[in-house]
């Protein structure tokens, strides 16, 4: 069952949201070569905690760690380790914290460096991808509304898209209802209703969509050793339109990137 939130909810899950997007963009002003992922967990712990927040991953599923760190042909779930991150890495870093007992939890994947062109690109529409899929979210659509969009964006430029993984409703607990998947056909799926809250995540491969999982139990990689990429926001529906609820803006703030991507989705300029 979809959980409708109210405006004053909804207001308190953007400060949730905001506090995964400020943790992001702290990761952003520490991440580069040399670094371990093991590092960056720490660093996130300590920021999360320190800022009155609790780790939302730590514990959830027996996760062991507050953020999960997912490596080159890593599409997601990567467990932080010891492993130094190096020159031409990209670097999906997903993040969850709670506050005001809601969920935050978004995701970004960083260029370590001068990183390969086609691995550029592939991450550049990933990106892409998601803001295509946001624009379906709105009442009166469907879920399947905007899989089929983000699937027909990133399968045109030839990639793969992840099937066994999808994005999710967010809340008081991390998954609600409804599933969203990164493909589908139009028309097809639950109805978009007022007050709604998902997080959407394109994992996108460079080649297969098939994945596997290690003996870890939890990184899941491409089965082509192919790059991956992935990208995630939290949306609320506002007045039956996609209201987001995180930010990259802290993030390109540390990298110095300049970018207007998200002022179709807010209905006040974000103030950082």
């Amino acid at each position: 069952m979809i959980i409708q939130k109210t405006r004053e909810e909804i207001e308190l899950m953007r400060q949730s949201a905001l506090m995964v997007s400020k943790t992001l963009g702290m990761i952003a002003s520490e991440i580069k070569p040399g670094i371990t992922t093991l590092q960056l967990d720490t660093l996130a712990e300590q920021f999360i905690r320190d800022n009155g927040a609790i780790p939302g991953f730590k514990g959830l599923y027996g996760c062991p760690s507050t953020l999960l760190t997912s490596v080159n042909e890593q599409v997601v779930h990567g467990l932080p380790d010891n492993r130094p991150i190096q020159e031409g890495d990209v670097v999906s870093v997903d993040c969850g914290a709670i506050m005001n007992e809601f969920y935050g939890d978004h995701a970004y994947t960083f260029e370590i460096g001068e990183v390969a062109e086609d691995t550029r690109k592939l991450l550049r529409i990933t990106k892409e991808s998601l803001y295509v899929g946001i624009r379906e979210l709105k009442v009166g659509n469907r879920v399947e509304d905007v899989g089929s969009a983000i699937q027909r964006y990133t399968e045109a430029q030839g990639y793969g898209v992840v099937r066994e993984l999808v994005g999710h409703g967010l809340g008081r607990k991390m998954h609600e209802a409804p599933e969203m998947p990164n493909f589908g056909k139009r028309g097809r799926g639950k109805l978009f209703v007022e007050g709604m809250v998902v997080a959407i995540e394109p994992m996108i491969n460079m080649g297969t969509k098939n994945v596997r999982t290690l003996k870890d139990g939890w990184t899941i990689v491409t089965r082509d050793g192919k790059p991956s990429a992935h990208f995630e926001h939290n949306v609320a529906i506002v007045d039956g339109k996609p209201e987001l609820l995180s930010t990259y803006a802290y993030i390109y703030k540390a990298l110095g990137i300049d970018s207007n991507e998200e002022e179709e989705f807010r209905r006040a300029p974000l103030v950082i």
